[in-house]
């Protein structure tokens, strides 16, 4: 069996994703991974060894890493993530090291507006974009997003953060006849205008407070996709989180929710996996190999979280998002037939970088 070079694992010590990563090493039986921590690349303290591999983490919900990232001390408040992408792509891009994911596909995926459009070149289902890709429209607030709208037919879309993460200022918005506007979203705003993200979605049905909400979001930068109606397992609106290992999907989870948003921290919960896939039938390898396709698009990045949007009928799939760190699944054993049965999405990884350090000897 081959052995791994010298690892770093850039992240958060003690959190979930990194505690979840050292575990598999040492089920491989493998040294455990260093532990640098973003806070003290952020700060100028970490060092590297040239010949070390670095696999990069999420930055996570660290008080202090929010505070540098995105200027402020609460880490409830919504704005600030464009500040937050500048800074943690500007601290990924110069670290010393041998990196296995790479800060470019980083930038991208952390885009939503770039993402979209990386996947729409490549043929990859996705939702209908008017924000999509480089060339993107700036909106300044509410009035440019009822134009673009207007001007491309759309009557339910969802409004995102350009550089957003688990929800954090995403509005499911409906617009009807007479000016009607619906909008479903964990967003709140106090008395002074301040955004802050609740664990409890609310539904806001008057058109000005739609508007202060996202005249609020809007220069942090917007993203707008076409509402696609989704499947329902057991009378709860659906769709999947899957992971993507070295190219191939080895991991599922279905998220069921009464909201148009499956974010589990949000009252999302997980469904049946057995069940998605027997209504799914003989169209589950066409979604798998959606999902491989979306990942295809980032081969810099050592693993990605698709998320995957079934129609009604579970016969067709589009990719709402790719997720640089979307491989936070507690306890979530590898699908039948993806290769990976036998442990966890961080077992499926340390298999994965071992096959690459092989190959790279063996060159």
């Amino acid at each position: 069996m081959n052995a791994l070079p010298a690892l770093a694992v850039v992240g958060i010590p003690g959190n979930r994703r990194v505690t979840g990563f050292q575990d598999a090493l040492r089920r491989a039986g493998l040294p455990q991974a260093r532990v640098v921590s973003w806070l003290d690349v952020l700060e100028g303290r970490a060092e590297f060894d040239p010949d070390e591999m670095v696999r990069l983490d999420s930055p996570g919900e660290d008080a202090a890493v929010d505070r540098i990232l995105r200027a402020t001390g609460d880490p409830t408040r919504v704005e600030g993530s464009a500040l937050w992408y500048r800074r943690f792509l500007a601290a990924a891009r110069g670290l010393p090291a041998r990196l296995l994911d790479d800060p470019e596909d980083l930038a991208v995926l952390f885009d939503k507006r770039l993402c979209h459009g990386v996947l729409s070149k490549a043929d990859v289902p996705v939702p209908f974009s008017p924000t999509s890709g480089p060339a993107h429209p700036a909106l300044g607030g509410w009035d440019d997003v009822r134009a673009l709208m207007a001007d491309a037919g759309l009557t339910r879309v969802f409004v995102k953060l350009a550089h957003g993460s688990s929800a954090s200022g995403v509005l499911a918005i409906a617009t009807a006849s007479g000016g009607r506007v619906r909008a479903t979203t964990s967003v709140r705003r106090d008395p002074e205008g301040g955004l802050f993200n609740s664990l409890r979605v609310a539904t806001y049905t008057t058109e000005a407070e739609v508007a202060a909400i996202v005249d609020a979001l809007a220069p942090d930068g917007l993203h707008l996709e076409r509402w696609l109606p989704k499947a329902a397992l057991h009378g709860r609106t659906a769709d999947l989180r899957v992971v993507v290992v070295d190219g191939r999907a080895t991991h599922a989870v279905v998220r069921t929710s009464r909201w148009p948003m499956t974010n589990l921290h949000l009252g999302g919960a997980r469904g049946d996996l057995a069940a998605a896939r027997a209504v799914i039938g003989e169209h589950w390898a066409q979604a798998l190999a959606t999902c491989e396709h979306a990942a295809a698009c980032f081969p810099g990045f050592s693993r990605v979280g698709v998320d995957l949007l079934p129609a009604p009928g579970w016969r067709r799939f589009a990719v709402g998002e790719v997720n640089a760190f979307g491989d936070l699944l507690p306890g979530l054993r590898g699908f039948a037939g993806g290769g990976a049965e036998s442990g966890d999405t961080y077992d499926a990884q340390v298999a994965a970088i071992r096959r690459r350090a092989g190959s790279v000897a063996h060159a």
